[in-house]
């Protein structure tokens, strides 16, 4: 008489999927965790934030250019600034983070805005840009009422709007690139009509090519702040042939993020008055 066949050792198909899910959560926690730890608080987000991340560090200017004058940009990060320290190092012109979306205000807005004027330099503001939290013509309305506006008093430069990758989710804010030339475009056009002036556009080139396709429509009228953390400003982004001003580094002395804007002091006043 043959002998019985022994029994199949293959895993029941219950087994199975408990085995999978365990070994995907197990895999799948780390991951979220590093992701959740790496993404910061809303508000918190600063001029600069996400340039280093997506396009490196490539130097800083090797010499000193008599034609450029150097300024900083700064937002609640910093807390009290040595503005007396910066502007005997030879920095005359300073911006702050004033607002962000339509949920933040800087707190060291005033003492960073006012302390910068104080000392002589010439000042102005900026709005980190949240496009897929509220509308352009929103965002720009909620940062000219909370230390975006602009008066022609030779001391306050124009508003800049702060729109590069997102610290918060995906790069392009969910948009497509015609969805964010739209979204910019309604920010910039509200922000003229209630303070007379064209705002400075703060970007990086890559950000620029990857979410708004490249568009060139609006360097006629909007001055560029490129960002760039190299020995020179690069390819700038379609339309501009020209920057007006350059972030150059994030860790400068007394204050990390330093700028130099392209031109004498003058030139400085000359976008101030408008």
């Amino acid at each position: 008489m043959p002998a019985p066949r022994p029994r199949s050792l293959r895993p029941r198909p219950l087994a199975v999927m408990v085995t999978a899910l365990l070994a995907a959560m197990a895999c799948a926690l780390p991951l979220t965790t590093a992701q959740a730890a790496s993404t910061p608080t809303r508000g918190t987000a600063y001029m600069g934030e996400t340039v280093a991340a997506h396009d490196g560090i490539h130097g800083t200017p090797t010499s000193g250019d008599a034609t450029q004058t150097e300024g900083v940009d700064v937002s609640n990060y910093q807390g009290s600034v040595a503005w007396s320290t910066l502007y005997g190092s030879g920095v005359r012109w300073a911006y702050t983070k004033a607002t962000e979306g339509t949920y933040y205000t800087n707190p060291s807005f005033t003492q960073q805005y006012n302390g910068s004027y104080n000392v002589g330099m010439i000042r102005g503001s900026y709005h980190f840009a949240t496009p897929d939290t509220t509308s352009g013509a929103t965002q720009a309305s909620y940062f000219v009422a909370h230390g975006g506006g602009w008066s022609k008093d030779g001391r306050t430069l124009p508003g800049v709007l702060d729109i590069e990758w997102n610290p918060y989710g995906a790069d392009c804010y969910g948009k497509t690139a015609s969805q964010m030339v739209s979204w910019i475009a309604d920010f910039l056009n509200t922000y003229k009509s209630l303070t007379g002036r064209d705002a400075v556009i703060y970007t990086a080139t890559s950000w620029w090519t990857e979410c708004t396709g490249d568009y060139a429509g609006f360097a006629a009228n909007n001055p560029l702040w490129i960002a760039r953390y190299a020995t020179s400003v690069g390819t700038l982004p379609a339309g501009w042939s020209y920057y007006t001003m350059w972030q150059y580094t994030s860790s400068g002395a007394t204050v990390g993020d330093h700028d130099k804007f392209n031109g004498a002091l003058d030139r400085v006043q000359a976008l101030a008055n408008g």
